[in-house]
């Protein structure tokens, strides 16, 4: 099983374009999958494919895992076996019956415009060329709603200024980002000083850089914006991904079609998308 998990995560890398995260993510759910049918096969019960699923199911019950992760780790079976449903691999799919756990979905949390401000004034205050690097990120964040490896992974030759274009490479499936001009402005005095003030290397690419002139990385981010909602009073539970929350809200409150903010995000299926529907939820 695991050389068929290997190729199904080469083809969402490759032919979905998924994000690292999400083939990680899969990655974890298949092989948890793959070493629980090794085991129960070893003991030397004869079981169907059926038999051992719905095996793994209680198996997953058992481990107390939440509704919401059981449900994940199901879903990820189910698209792993009807790509191997596709390739024909497999005549169908074993688990095709198969209920996943009821999960209530809650509205994602977000920030109004008030907390927002709230935590940019933060970096704002300050005078350092991380805080005035953390100024665009934010921004940049805000106003477009990439996924915090998107912001970090961006490389000078991703920003057409001239344009007003983020292009953002990540997978196979490459987006357009159109910016404001305000934030274009942002990211045009960043790369002409404040990036000067962090770059060590002049064959560096990154855009966002480091203390040490080195790309900054996505737990990095995490943690910046983490300290910073902190130090705003909005608590431990701001990340970037609220930010790219905050984003896909405002356009729908917008009235951006459901279609546009899908594209916008970046998600492979509308399903992903329609949460955005449901009311709000701040951060307090």
């Amino acid at each position: 099983m695991k050389q068929e998990i290997a190729a199904f995560l080469d083809y969402l890398a490759r032919t979905r374009g998924s994000s690292q995260n999400t083939v990680a993510a899969y990655h974890n759910d298949l092989t948890q999958l793959a070493d629980f049918v090794t085991s129960e096969q070893e003991k030397g019960i004869l079981a169907s494919r059926e038999q051992l699923l719905l095996a793994y199911l209680a198996h997953l019950k058992g481990k107390g895992y939440s509704p919401a992760t059981s449900a994940r780790k199901v879903a990820s079976a189910r698209s792993f076996f009807n790509y191997l449903v596709e390739t024909g691999q497999l005549k169908e799919n074993p688990i095709r019956n198969l209920v996943s756990p009821p999960v209530n979905k809650k509205a994602p949390r977000v920030l109004t415009q008030a907390e927002y401000l709230q935590l940019l004034a933060v970096p704002q205050s300050l005078s350092t060329p991380e805080a005035r690097r953390d100024v665009v990120m934010l921004e940049v964040l805000y106003a477009t709603g990439l996924r915090a490896s998107e912001v970090v992974s961006l490389q000078l030759a991703d920003v057409d200024l001239d344009h007003a274009i983020l292009y953002c490479r990540q997978g196979k499936a490459h987006r357009q980002i159109p910016l404001t001009s305000e934030v274009t402005q942002l990211i045009r005095d960043y790369i002409a000083n404040g990036r000067l003030d962090l770059l060590y290397y002049e064959k560096e690419t990154a855009l966002f850089l480091n203390r040490r002139g080195h790309q900054l990385t996505r737990q990095g981010f995490w943690q910046i914006v983490k300290n910073y909602a902190i130090k705003a009073g909005l608590g431990d539970q701001v990340t970037p991904h609220t930010l790219r929350h905050s984003f896909a809200v405002r356009k729908m409150q917008g009235g951006a079609d459901l279609r546009s903010v899908q594209q916008a995000l970046g998600h492979a299926y509308i399903s992903s998308t329609r949460v955005y529907r449901q009311p709000l939820s701040t951060v307090k």
